[in-house]
């Protein structure tokens, strides 16, 4: 088995803000892993606001872990050995969707056939980050026209306050009324309790499906205060990387909102999925700044989950791989073998 590297320079189409800092882009890390004359990729992509020297340090992380011997082991295996060593999940997850991506094209199957799931019928969203209120009214139309998008994602949390992001969900919802879209909301931990309270009960009369993380990561003990008489669906991102953070906080929360990029790929992510099951909680994929590699890995487990937010491909001029269709504002993968896509050479 034999594993390259290579790093693209990723720029976005438009900026995305959110309440942890701004992105124009990314070097990202595409792994190749070979064998038995097929080949494997996958994708490794740091998130908003994360150090954009990723790319470097995962390879070396990774290059560290090809020392220790992979030859003959699987996923499963090769995912436990590196968390135990300590890599850094988003270095993990390039080599463990190009290690799925692999073994289903050694079987001549798609990813998800392999995986025994069908493909994927919920809605992506697609986002709108934290922007001036001109901004937002010519940039939502723009999306919603050029994405086909049928649900919109808002990021709140401005660092300019609670009336900030009124103005903005306003502005956002009122220009996305011509295309009869759903919204929802993402505040990054960008909120006090006080103010998540005030503000949930404001979305909740202005066509809001849910709130995706309403406080900071480490501010969970505040959670039980807003989840007792929500109004709306509290679903947690930065809170949960793996299914161990998931117990800890299944009594305070709707669901959880995994990535790939978090749960180190594919294999931790289906853990993920059905700890949240056990507890009763609802599902959500989304993404970071990845190409469509990733998003074809997303896609491929996408009819385990209840929301859908797999756009970031979409925000990229241009997307460096292919592989993906949207149909009625779903994402799909192909039929190839494999997750579907590959780097455009």
């Amino acid at each position: 088995m034999q594993i390259t590297f290579r790093t693209i320079r990723l720029t976005k189409l438009y900026p995305l803000q959110i309440s942890r800092g701004t992105s124009t882009g990314s070097s990202n890390l595409f792994v190749y892993v070979e064998d038995e004359g097929h080949v494997g990729v996958g994708e490794c992509a740091p998130g908003t606001g994360d150090d954009d020297a990723l790319a470097a340090r995962a390879q070396k992380q990774l290059e560290a872990l090809i020392k220790t011997g992979l030859d003959g082991l699987g996923p499963h295996l090769i995912w436990q050995r590196a968390h135990h060593m300590g890599i850094e999940e988003p270095a993990l997850a390039g080599l463990d969707i190009a290690l799925w991506d692999l073994l289903a094209k050694k079987a001549n199957l798609p990813l998800y056939k392999m995986l025994g799931l069908e493909k994927p019928s919920v809605i992506t969203s697609v986002t709108i980050g934290i922007s001036p209120i001109e901004v937002i009214k010519e940039r939502v139309p723009e999306m919603l026209h050029l994405w086909k998008g049928k649900a919109l994602k808002i990021k709140l949390g401005s660092p300019d306050g609670f009336e900030a992001d009124k103005a903005s969900y306003e502005a956002a919802r009122e220009a996305a009324k011509p295309f009869n879209v759903r919204l929802r909301i993402d505040a990054n931990g960008g909120w006090s309790l006080r103010d998540a309270k005030k503000m949930m009960k404001w979305l909740a009369e202005r066509d809001c499906e849910y709130i995706e993380q309403p406080l900071a990561k480490g501010n969970e003990g505040e959670l039980p205060s807003l989840f007792k008489n929500r109004l709306l669906p509290i679903y947690l991102d930065e809170s949960i990387r793996l299914s161990s953070d998931v117990p800890k906080f299944a009594h305070c929360c709707d669901g959880v909102n995994l990535k790939l990029m978090k749960t180190g790929g594919i294999t931790e992510a289906v853990r993920v999925v059905a700890t949240a099951r056990a507890h009763g909680l609802k599902t959500m994929i989304g993404c970071m700044g990845e190409s469509s590699v990733s998003i074809a890995a997303g896609a491929a487990i996408g009819c385990l989950f209840d929301h859908i937010d797999l756009d970031s491909h979409f925000n990229l001029n241009p997307d460096p791989a292919e592989g993906l269709k949207m149909v009625a504002g779903v994402v799909i993968p192909t039929d190839k073998p494999g997750h579907g896509a590959a780097v455009v050479e």
